[in-house]
């Protein structure tokens, strides 16, 4: 599979363009910015892009109107085709997000039951009783997700459902050429739904990446065979800052090796995660550490644990942003053009050690060093064998213990080093170390 190869970038196309709030009904060809930062992706050594939705919504995208129209705020069609064929030249795989749990109230089959209400032959295209009355006084009841009226919730036992769905993604398939999908609230789907799409999606096309947005729970119910390629990590996601935070990476060494350790019950070993540090529903990474020394040193971890990372758009030269209660915007911001600076060039070579190691792609996961503030562990597969170090001290410290080797290359400056006589990690330093 070749995402789990790959280096993947989430983009939240409404906020990234600068769009409107809500949906103003004019089109502007806003996403062909995206297809402009291809430049930088490729710089940056990213070859997947995760997007946001990109289909037409009352206000931000997850509250859809049209599987089949890109949203006018972001262009027509043609205008992220052509982004699409922009990233595909460069190298750069497309995943779309699929909201298939639920759509906006402006979604075309829910207006037609408001306005016929029995009459409507989609009124069974959801989860509605006539018997009681919305809070937007529809004159009939229908299920929100999680109590949110305003995200009405599909009945993907309706086979006329995930009949208009497929028909849609064949679409994005033929119209985008899309490699994936990530799937918005994975956990509520109905497993039956997500086999048939596996199944689905793998007729259209080979390799057809699903990744799940999963948040707790056991990931094996949606991981697997006929199921999920992949799905988010949200337990690392919380290990990683607040090991830092409290200086204590005992915890994200804990839930990596609870998930991919050497013994037999460990509960992941073998598949791919989705890692991140930040997302567009979280505060940025930027934000979230207390000490912006371990800013560098958090990539690090990322591209060095087991698992596909993914960057957010614009965390990689350290932009910041708090979520606040009710309003995500700060996560969101529209940047005129991308920065580059020291980090994005350290993360540009996190990005390439990783794609080019097989050990750091594939390999299992035990630790060799663990202390509160400081990390050994080892990547290893048949073909080779690397040693990610990291060091979120102020002070220096040296490592004692059997490397196995007597020397090794760190993968991301090229450097050489010495096992013998102890390894020295200088204050806030990370290294991967491939064995010789």
């Amino acid at each position: 599979m070749w995402a789990y190869q790959s280096v993947f970038y989430q983009i939240y196309p409404l906020g990234f363009c600068g769009a409107p709030k809500t949906n103003d009904g004019v089109t502007e060809p806003r996403i062909k910015k995206a297809g402009a930062w291809a430049p930088h992706l490729k710089k940056l050594g990213v070859n997947a892009v995760y997007f946001s939705p990109v289909f037409q919504s009352d206000s931000h995208g997850y509250d859809t109107r049209d599987f089949r129209q890109v949203d006018c705020r972001l262009g027509g069609n043609k205008d992220f085709a052509a982004v699409c064929r922009r990233l595909h030249r460069n190298g750069i795989r497309v995943v779309l997000d699929g909201v298939f749990n639920h759509v906006g109230r402006g979604f075309w089959a829910f207006e037609d039951v408001r306005q016929k209400k029995w009459d409507s032959p989609y009124k069974d295209w959801f989860h509605i009783s006539f018997d009681g009355n919305s809070p937007y006084d529809d004159g009939f009841w229908y299920e929100g997700w999680e109590g949110h009226y305003e995200l009405v919730k599909l009945n993907l036992q309706n086979e006329a459902v995930v009949q208009h769905i497929f028909d849609c993604i064949r679409g994005w398939v033929e119209e985008f050429e899309i490699d994936g999908l990530r799937l918005d609230v994975a956990y509520l789907l109905d497993q039956n739904f997500i086999r048939r799409l596996r199944a689905f999606c793998d007729s259209l096309k080979p390799d057809f990446f699903l990744v799940g947005e999963l948040m707790h729970g056991d990931y094996n119910q949606f991981v697997g065979d006929g199921l999920l390629d992949s799905c988010t990590n949200y337990e690392c996601y919380k290990g990683l800052y607040s090991s830092f935070n409290s200086m204590n990476l005992f915890e994200i060494t804990h839930s990596l090796l609870r998930q991919f350790g050497p013994e037999n019950w460990t509960l992941y070993k073998g598949k791919h995660l989705l890692c991140f540090v930040d997302n567009h529903d979280v505060s940025r990474i930027a934000s979230t550490l207390t000490n912006p020394a371990h800013l560098p040193l958090i990539y690090a971890l990322l591209f060095g644990m087991p698992g596909i990372p993914c960057v957010y758009y614009g965390s990689e030269w350290g932009a910041e942003g708090l979520k606040t209660p009710g309003s995500d915007d700060n996560l969101r911001p529209g940047f005129e053009k991308p920065e580059w600076n020291g980090l994005c060039k350290w993360i540009a070579k996190l990005a390439k050690a990783h794609r080019e190691s097989d050990a750091l792609i594939n390999g299992d996961f035990s630790t060799v060093v663990l202390t509160n503030k400081q990390v050994i562990f080892q990547r290893r597969t048949k073909k080779e064998r690397v040693l990610v170090a990291i060091n979120a001290d102020s002070e220096p410290y040296t490592a004692h213990f059997d490397a196995q080797a007597g020397c090794a290359v760190d993968l991301i400056t090229g450097a050489p080093h010495d096992f013998g006589g102890g390894s020295e990690l200088p204050p806030y330093s990370a290294f991967f170390w491939k064995t010789e």
